[in-house]
């Protein structure tokens, strides 16, 4: 009697620590996802700019039946139409600069926001934001873009999003602005050894070898929130032909800017190199 008294104990006590672990990982992965994505929801953000800065505002809808705003910055003459992915936090409304030096450089630009930023519908997920990635791809095609006149441009938590693209879609090149090797890889910097256990998801440094297009990797060596290494590990597993851009003094959230004239004339340099 007492022996059984004891498994049962045993048996309870293992079924108390396994359930404690669940709800561990369940609101270690909660609060993740809180600290992953940061939208800025309408009306926040500089809606007013949209004509000045030469934005036509455009709907898409994904396979899921989400609505997307973006806005399409045309460049008449252009042969080469550029899906820009952003990171993590604002709208599209912050990426004006951005556009506008894509479109100098000599691409037409599509910027999307993902489901739950600025007016699009819906909340942020992994598997949301990939289908975003979608729409926006779909889109250009039915704007008459051939996949070899597509570039899949991401910037930090875009870059996720973009090679995941670019791993099932043809492009003409690949764009990453401050990559990170895996969400994983990211809550390791924030919790050493029990973070890469407890996260999964977003596995660019994986995924970016089924890539096959052309890579420009760029990240600043002084990025305080993404590893500089991670960009460099990234783009140790991506395939020829590749080039990796360290732009010195460059933060996370200014690397545009750190880069000033340099950044159009590198992209028009890459887009060159994708037409020879």
């Amino acid at each position: 009697m007492f022996q059984r008294q004891l498994g049962q104990l045993r048996l309870a006590r293992t079924l108390v620590s396994a359930l404690l672990l669940i709800f561990i990982v369940f609101m270690f992965e909660h609060l993740v996802a809180r600290l992953t994505y940061y939208p800025m929801r309408y009306p926040e953000g500089d809606w007013q700019l949209e004509a000045s800065a030469g934005a036509q505002d455009a709907w898409l809808t994904t396979s899921d039946r989400v609505r997307l705003n973006a806005w399409w910055f045309p460049k008449p003459g252009a042969r080469l139409a550029t899906l820009f992915l952003h990171g993590n936090a604002g709208n599209l409304t912050h990426r004006i600069d951005h556009a506008q030096e894509i479109n100098s450089a000599g691409s037409a630009v599509l910027v999307i926001d993902y489901r739950g930023y600025g007016k699009s519908e819906g909340h942020p997920s992994e598997h949301g934001l990939k289908l975003d990635a979608e729409a926006g791809y779909e889109e250009l095609r039915r704007l008459g873009y051939s996949p070899n006149a597509i570039i899949i441009h991401g910037e930090s938590l875009g870059t996720a999003v973009a090679v995941d693209l670019a791993s099932h879609h043809a492009a003409a090149g690949l764009i990453l602005e401050s990559p990170f090797a895996s969400l994983g890889a990211m809550a390791g910097t924030m919790v050493p050894i029990a973070g890469p256990l407890l996260v999964r998801g977003f596995d660019t440094e994986s995924l970016i070898k089924k890539v096959h297009c052309a890579v420009l990797i760029m990240h600043g060596d002084a990025d305080e929130v993404v590893p500089f290494a991670q960009g460099r590990s990234v783009f140790a597993a991506a395939n020829n032909p590749k080039e990796f851009w360290a732009i010195h003094g460059g933060h996370h959230n200014d690397l545009l800017f750190a880069a000033g004239d340099a950044y159009p004339r590198r992209l028009h340099s890459f887009y060159n190199s994708l037409t020879r």
